[in-house]
Formats: C-alpha cells, sequence, structure tokens
C-alpha cells in the first residue's frame, strides 16, 4: 500500500511540475485517446497500480491545466502547494465531517478557518459559516437562511408549512446577477423570473437610483465582482434602502469578497458588513483545490434553522459547533481543512499580496492591450479585463487560435451587448512575465488574423 501511495504521489508531482510548462488547452490526440479508458468492466478486477498507470497516462495528458499561472479563461485559481498537501492528508483522515463528536479534527479547522475568514474579510464576527461546494451553493444555502427568517418575521414558518400559501416575497437582483443565483432561486422555490431586475451602469453595477422602494418582506441580492467588470454594486447604499425594513441583503462575492482582504481594494465593497449573508469560493481567489466554497451567515440561528437535522442515531451537543448544523449536506468531506492550511500558511499579508498581485497584472493586461490599440471595455478595478480586439468576428478567430496555440488561455463573453474577450487574473503564480508573455502571443495572432480577414 505504501508503494502505491508513494508512486502516485511521485505521478501527481510530476503532473504539477510539467502542467506550467504544457499546452494549456487539451490536444485532439489526449482527446481521442481518453478511449482507452472506456474498458469493459472485469470480472476479476485488475490490479491498484495498474489502474493508477492508466489514469495517469490517459487522463492526465487530457486534463486543461487549470492551475497553470497563465490560464485566464474564468476566474479559477491554481492551488497552493501546501493545500494540495493538506488536500491528500484530509483525504487520507476520510473523515465525514458533519458531527463535532465523530470528527473533532475537521470540526475545530473548520471553527478556526472560520473565525480567520470573518476577520480578514471584515464581516461580522457573530456571522455563521458555511463550508460547502461552491459559491452556487453557497448562495442557496445563505438565501435559504434568508428566505426562512425573512418569512417568519412575516408569521409564516418555512420548515413546518413549506411555501404554499406563504406570505409573497420581493426578489430584488440586478440584470447583471449571476446565473447561478437564478439557479439558487429556482432550486428553493422563488422562481427564475419572479424577480425586480434593477439596471446596471456602464460598469455593471446597480444603480442605487433605480431602486424602487424596499418594502417588507423582501431579498435583495447584490454582487461583489461582476462577473466581466470585476466591479462592485453599492452594497453600502443598498443596505441602507433596506435598513429599517423586514429584509435581507445577501452578497454573491463568488470572487469579488476576497478583495475584502487587500487595505488597496476594501474600499470597493465599502459598507458590505452592514449586509446579512455573503457567499464566496475559496477554490478561486485563496487558489485552494476543488471543491470548496463558503456562505457567511449574520444571523446564525436563521443558517441553522434552515440547514440543521435531528435524528436518534446523530450525536448532537448544544455546546459544540456541529459542521452538519449550517450546510445542506451531512456527509461531506472536511474541506475546512485546505482552507485553514492556506489562511496559516500565508497568514494576512500573504492573502493581501495575493490579491493585490493578481490586479496589478490585470491592470498590466489592460495597459499593454491600450498601448497597442485595443479597446479595454472595462475599468480595471480588480482582477477581470474584458477587451474589444476590433470586430466579434476578429474576437472569435483570436479566441480560437490562442486557446488552440497553448501559451495561455483566454476565454470569451457577451458584454455591453458585445462578443469580446475576457481575461480573469486569479492564480497564485502569476506574475507580470506571464502577462508580458501571453500578451504577445496574443498581440501576434490578433495581427495574423486581422491580415487574413481583410484579405478575405
Amino acid at each position: 500500500m505504501n508503494k502505491l501511495y508513494t508512486q502516485t504521489a511521485q505521478l501527481a508531482a510530476e503532473y504539477l511540475e510539467q502542467s506550467n510548462h504544457a499546452a494549456i488547452q487539451v490536444s485532439d490526440v489526449a482527446r481521442q485517446a481518453l478511449q482507452q479508458l472506456d474498458v469493459p468492466l472485469s470480472m476479476a478486477g485488475e490490479s491498484a497500480a495498474d489502474v493508477i498507470k492508466s489514469l495517469h497516462q490517459f487522463g492526465s495528458p487530457a486534463t486543461m491545466k487549470m492551475g497553470s499561472p497563465r490560464f485566464f479563461g474564468f476566474v479559477i485559481g491554481g492551488a497552493y502547494p501546501v493545500s494540495v498537501a493538506s488536500n491528500w492528508l484530509a483525504t487520507a483522515w476520510d473523515q465525514n465531517s458533519g458531527l463535532e463528536k465523530t470528527t473533532p479534527a475537521t470540526a475545530l479547522l473548520e471553527k478556526v478557518s472560520a473565525r480567520w475568514m470573518l476577520d480578514l474579510l471584515g464581516l461580522p464576527e457573530e456571522s455563521a459559516t458555511a463550508f460547502v461546494t461552491g459559491a452556487t451553493v453557497a448562495n442557496f444555502t445563505a438565501l435559504a437562511a434568508a428566505r426562512n427568517l425573512v418569512l417568519k418575521r412575516s408569521g409564516w414558518d418555512v420548515e413546518a408549512d413549506g411555501l404554499q400559501g406563504s406570505p409573497e416575497l420581493n426578489i430584488i437582483i440586478s440584470e447583471e446577477s449571476h446565473p447561478t443565483v437564478y439557479k439558487s432561486l429556482a432550486m428553493l422555490g422563488l422562481g427564475r423570473n419572479r424577480v425586480i431586475k434593477i439596471p446596471t451602469d456602464e460598469q455593471g453595477r446597480m444603480r442605487p437610483e433605480a431602486f424602487p422602494e424596499v418594502m417588507d418582506n423582501s431579498v435583495i441580492i447584490t454582487q461583489a465582482g461582476n462577473i466581466n467588470s470585476g466591479s462592485f454594486d453599492p452594497i453600502g447604499q443598498i443596505c441602507d434602502l433596506a435598513a429599517g425594513k423586514n429584509a435581507w441583503v445577501h452578497v454573491d462575492g463568488a470572487f469579488g469578497l476576497w478583495a475584502m482582504a487587500s487595505a488597496q481594494h476594501c474600499h470597493l465593497g465599502e459598507g458590505m458588513e452592514k449586509a446579512d449573508s455573503w457567499a464566496t469560493d475559496a477554490h478561486k481567489w485563496l487558489n485552494v483545490p476543488y471543491d470548496s466554497g463558503l456562505a457567511f451567515v449574520r444571523h446564525p440561528e436563521a443558517l441553522k434553522s434552515a440547514m440543521a437535522i435531528t435524528a436518534a442515531y446523530l450525536p448532537t451537543e448544544q455546546a459544540v459547533r456541529n459542521p452538519s448544523d449550517y450546510t445542506p449536506e451531512l456527509s461531506r468531506r472536511g474541506r475546512g481543512v485546505d482552507v485553514y492550511a492556506v489562511l496559516r500558511h500565508l497568514g494576512y499579508k500573504g492573502v493581501e499580496a495575493l490579491v493585490d498581485r493578481c490586479c496589478d497584472c490585470a491592470v498590466y493586461f489592460a495597459k499593454l492591450f491600450s498601448q497597442a490599440g485595443y479597446h479595454v471595455m472595462n475599468e480595471v478595478v480588480l482582477n477581470q479585463v474584458v477587451v474589444d480586439l476590433g470586430s466579434e468576428a476578429l474576437n472569435l478567430a483570436v479566441l480560437d487560435a490562442v486557446q488552440k496555440e497553448g501559451t495561455c488561455w483566454v476565454g470569451q463573453t457577451i458584454w455591453q451587448d458585445r462578443l469580446a474577450m475576457r481575461i480573469s487574473v486569479c492564480n497564485w503564480q502569476t506574475t507580470t512575465e506571464d502577462v508580458a508573455e501571453s500578451f504577445a502571443v496574443i498581440h501576434r495572432i490578433a495581427q495574423q488574423m486581422t491580415d487574413t480577414l481583410s484579405e478575405t
């Protein structure tokens, strides 16, 4: 068994070492070779060593190198070495992290990590924290607490009576809310279409002057980090509009919430601490392995009321923090281990430096594009850059060619009614040298494509 683990660790280490220098996009050859894994299930099975060998031989080449410092296609971080190591250790522990009494180590690490993050992000210290799969479930979890508490204040018990016959809820969102917000609303029985959409400005921020009067029984969903521009809604002002009402303000901060760890960028979320709940991903800007999302809720009892379960076989103690009291899942891995490892490794200054370095790289990207005569469509206030190279046809052609070339990987978006290139800088390894190298490739290909398109 030790030999198997040692060999596998060596293969994983080699993969990580080589992936930063390999083409980022999966080649057609590697994609086709995956068919070697599509085999009939044998009667007698195979040795563990042969299984791992086959996975590495055919699976590793067919992975997108998302951990590369030049992967800019989505808001995806890499994984700090300490978090990869902690993840391996936590997998060996194999703790079903639901109850403190049965899994005290992982329960404690969640508790400590939660305290550190609330302090790091400037959120109310009394808030409860849920460790979930990602921002989609983090939004769902926080909004479940919002739905239940707002209706409870109006005299309706969702846990006991469901939604049929309940008072109407006013759901207020941005016209540029992320699709996962709609998914969360649908799963909560609140509907994708029964929302009030607030118009946004040229940077994708909700306009406070366009807000209707906030009524009782309202849930307002704001955004910290527009998926295109990186801009923040005026969250503090919106919280003030909701003050004194039976209303809940939620912040979808999948990546942007981490800006609050930076003295240079925290002004973007001014007044955010006045909200009722916040959602983010640790597998984005904190750079821990997938999957790792976080929900923070100012009202712990509301979250526990929406999430906790009881059963005769589940030992519970009121004096301790049972992780399953705050999440949709009862059975789940110890996600707090990786968060703990990275936070302890980096400290306050390390997290701040990570955020600032990525933002500086985004600004540098924008500078290079602008100097070359391309149109940077957004104010680069965080880690997002949206670029129009000249026409939608050129944008598409360059995107396809850059992805196939392999040095870097950039994505496409539709923003301000135009198909454009979107660049997200979120990896702990990315440097200005990576930016310069990537821009040089994009610029060269754009010039080649411009010549080709002009000839046709």
